[in-house]
């Protein structure tokens, strides 16, 4: 009796065929009869000649050409490691999960307070990356303020591939630092064409709501189309600010942008491998802040991911940040909510870990508790096993009514199947209170000063560095 199958854990999924469909068609709409406004006189000209309406900076998209750039997608998009082995395959429901980028402060590990970043936490949280199992990817967990801020984005790329393996999302800040850092990411992968064809890097770009395509990101879009480099285009729509208030004209105004993004990389070139974006959260009319951790913001993601299905587009999402101004109860609950979800959702490239404070503070001790949560989700959506081997029948009927299970040869074959953990408490009380009576975040504080002590990165080629440091001198003399 072979009967073994594994146990489907099923997806949430929000949007029905027919609202993806009305989705897109209003999407259309939007692109036809308003149109982006269009900064860069180049991008401007490509729009043109590839049959949009330009009047002044105005792009008006007819529905065909949008409909030709989504039939020219690629479902899959695979990242490497700094030295080329496979990492990452954003496609269908693979999640991956990373660090947010560019927090201004940083939440000391040494003494516990809130502080203005330096290139040392850029370090430290790439370091930090490259030791958790479960953490995948690097963004630049904080905004150095010790370097020099016109080529901040420089540094922050060579600080993460020194002290990191595992793939990278970055910003930056104009096109030539765009280039210096495409030039550092060819250097480190043997060449242009490695770089093409083994990625280890992704650009993070946006628009500006409502409906703008700023020069520099239009420049971005057509350096890495031309590079055929991934690129992501994600929106930050506030609802009610710079958005409708509602969900769906949220969603709406947010994938015109994206999409608008998206014609003029594959209109530079369409091989472009392009990632689906989202944001679209509503404005806290209390206190003008945008905070990320609302239920709204939590529907307006699910539905983007099932766009990102529609589309056949690998999904860009968010996780495990919270709007807490500690790494607190809150915290740790706002952030374990949104990796359940986006586990659930369907999102592949998924940042933000460690977030706080409204994306203006990182966490190491956050990064390190999500790992954890991570950690189960990941037990969870991989289900079990059902067959006549682990139903366990013939072990049933031997122990019987009354017997025990700990000395059996199936409890030592199967037991370390289950989830452990060396950061969360399952003592009981009493043992916890003869141990060091310490709670999540100190545990995790424990955890953070013992890998940035302990582990040892793979150190880049003596020479390689070297060069790159030269780039860098050379970005410092022009900037």
């Amino acid at each position: 009796m072979d009967d073994k199958f594994r146990l489907n854990i099923p997806r949430y999924s929000l949007l029905t065929e027919e609202k993806r469909e009305f989705i897109h068609l209003a999407t259309l709409e939007v692109l036809r009869r308003t149109g982006l406004s269009v900064k860069d006189k180049k991008a401007l000209r490509i729009y043109h000649d590839g049959g949009c309406i330009v009047e002044g900076d105005r792009v008006r998209m007819p529905a065909h050409l949008v409909e030709w750039a989504l039939r020219n997608t690629s479902p899959r998009i695979p990242l490497c490691t700094r030295d080329g082995e496979p990492a990452m395959f954003l496609e269908q429901n693979n999640g991956y999960f990373g660090t947010g980028s560019d927090t201004p402060n940083v939440i000391d590990v040494n003494t516990g307070k809130r502080r203005t970043a330096v290139l040392q936490d850029v370090a430290n949280a790439a370091k930090l990356v490259d030791s958790l199992p479960d953490i995948s990817f690097n963004m630049s967990a904080a905004l150095a303020g010790d370097v020099n801020s016109a080529i901040s984005d420089i540094y922050h790329f060579f600080t993460m591939i020194k002290n990191s393996r595992k793939p990278l999302v970055f910003t930056t800040w104009s096109l030539d630092n765009l280039k210096t850092i495409v030039e550092m990411a060819e250097m480190v992968a043997g060449g242009a064409r490695a770089l093409r064809n083994r990625p280890f890097l992704v650009l993070y770009a946006e628009p500006i709501s409502p409906l703008t395509i700023p020069e520099e990101s239009a420049q971005e879009i057509m350096f890495m189309a031309g590079k055929s480099l991934p690129i992501i285009f994600t929106p930050a729509v506030l609802t009610g600010a710079t958005g409708p208030s509602t969900i769906a004209g949220g969603i709406v105004q947010a994938n015109a942008e994206m999409l608008g993004g998206y014609v003029l990389g594959k209109l530079v070139n369409k091989e472009i491998p392009f990632l689906y974006g989202e944001c679209a959260l509503p404005m806290d009319m209390r206190t003008g802040q945008a905070p990320y951790v609302t239920p709204e913001y939590m529907l307006a993601n699910t539905a983007f991911a099932d766009m990102a299905r529609y589309y056949r587009l690998p999904m860009f999402s968010v996780a495990g940040c919270t709007d807490s101004n500690l790494p607190d109860q809150q915290a740790t609950m706002e952030g374990a909510m949104w990796i359940v979800l986006t586990s659930l959702n369907g999102g592949n490239l998924i940042h933000d870990v460690g977030y706080m404070d409204g994306g203006l503070t990182t966490s190491l001790e956050l990064i390190v508790v999500f790992n954890e949560v991570i950690r189960m989700m990941r037990r969870f959506t991989r289900g079990f096993d059902i067959s006549y081997k682990t139903a366990a029948l013939d072990l049933i009927h031997e122990v019987g009514p009354g017997g025990e299970y700990l000395s059996s040869e199936h409890t030592l074959n199967h037991f370390k199947e289950n989830f452990y953990s060396d950061l969360l408490s399952k003592d009981s009380y009493e043992a916890w209170e003869k141990g060091d009576k310490k709670n999540l975040i100190e545990r995790a504080n424990d955890k953070v000063k013992n890998l940035l002590e302990n582990h040892k990165p793979e150190p880049l080629d003596e020479n390689l560095e070297k060069e790159l440091k030269k780039v860098i001198a050379v970005s410092e003399k022009l900037s």
